[in-house]
C-alpha cells in the first residue's frame, strides 16, 4: 500500500507550502489544485464551477457522511453537489492508488482512512496568518489588515462547516490528526527536513 500524507490547514498558515515542500523532500506526488482538475474531467463541469461547489457551505437538507449513501434531493443544485462529492472521493482514492503522495484538504484524511494516512493539521496565530497573507499579496490594491482578518475568518468558517458536514468530525480537533504543526512566525522551509525525517 502506498504512503499517503494528508494536510488539513487553517487559511494563511502555510499548509499548502508545507505540503508542497514536504512532497518534494520525500519524493512523493503532490496533489492540491490537481484534484479540482480531475473532478472537472470526471463530471464534465468547469473547474470554476467545481471550485464554487466545494467552497460553498453544504445544504442543510443534504446530509453526507463517508461510507453512507447520499440522500436524494430533487433539485439540480443538489444533484450537482452529489456528483462533485462522489467524483472527489473517486479522484482521491485513484491518487492514493497511484503512488506515495501528499494531499492537501478535501477531507482526504477521512475519505482515505482505509489507506491509513499520516494526518497533519497546520495552524498559526491569526496575526501570523494575516502577515503571511499580506506579504504574499503585497501588490494587491486596497489590501488592509482588517479585510484580511475578515477574509481569513470567513475561509476558516467555510472549511470547518465543509469538513464537519462531510465527515461528521470537528475540523482542527487534535484527536483527528497524527500531528499538529504551529507555523506562527516561522519559515516553513526550515522545518521540512525535520518533519520528513520523522515521517520516514
Amino acid at each position: 500500500m502506498n504512503k499517503v500524507i494528508t494536510i488539513g490547514r487553517e487559511f494563511g498558515s502555510g499548509g499548502r507550502e508545507l505540503g508542497r515542500r514536504l512532497a518534494e523532500e520525500l519524493g512523493y506526488e503532490y496533489y492540491d489544485k490537481e484534484i479540482i482538475v480531475e473532478i472537472a474531467k470526471k463530471t464534465s463541469l468547469s473547474e470554476q464551477y467545481v471550485q464554487e461547489i466545494i467552497e460553498k457551505s453544504p445544504h442543510a437538507l443534504y446530509p453526507i457522511t463517508v461510507a453512507h449513501s447520499f440522500s436524494f434531493v430533487d433539485t439540480y443544485a443538489m444533484k450537482q453537489t452529489q456528483t462533485v462529492f462522489s467524483a472527489q472521493e473517486k479522484v482521491l482514492k485513484e491518487m492514493a492508488e497511484k503512488s506515495n503522495c501528499v494531499i492537501v484538504g478535501r477531507c482526504a484524511d477521512v475519505i482515505l482512512k482505509d489507506y491509513h494516512p499520516f494526518k497533519i493539521f497546520v495552524y498559526a496565530s491569526l496575526d501570523s496568518r494575516v502577515k503571511r497573507c499580506i506579504k504574499r499579496n503585497a501588490n494587491t490594491q486596497d489590501l488592509t489588515e482588517k479585510k484580511v482578518r475578515k477574509y481569513i475568518k470567513s475561509i476558516d468558517k467555510g472549511r470547518a462547516k465543509y469538513y464537519s458536514f462531510y465527515t461528521g468530525k470537528k475540523w482542527g480537533n487534535k484527536l483527528n490528526y497524527d500531528i499538529g504543526i504551529n507555523t506562527t512566525d516561522i519559515e516553513i522551509k526550515e522545518i521540512i527536513p525535520h518533519l520528513a525525517s520523522m515521517i520516514k
